[in-house]
């Protein structure tokens, strides 16, 4: 995929899940995605560590999507 047609190109992780945190806040968050960093004891720091993980690559996918389906759809 070439770099100007990627809504994610220059975008960082940490940025995707604040915006999607304060957009939805936690609980919301936690039930369109459900994983246990975003519904036990949830906190930025822990949610990056799980997501960068290359064994939840699946729970990282489903973030990127929703930040993609939430502020780069028009």
């Amino acid at each position: 995929m070439n770099n100007s047609n990627n809504p994610l190109h220059g975008v960082k992780l940490k940025d995707i899940v604040e915006k999607l945190v304060e957009h939805y806040g936690w609980e919301e968050l936690g039930k369109k995605i459900r994983i246990n960093c975003f519904n036990n004891n949830p906190h930025i720091k822990a949610s990056l560590k799980f997501l960068r993980n290359v064994d939840h690559e699946w729970a990282r996918i489903k973030v990127e999507k929703l930040y993609i389906d939430t502020f780069c759809k028009k």
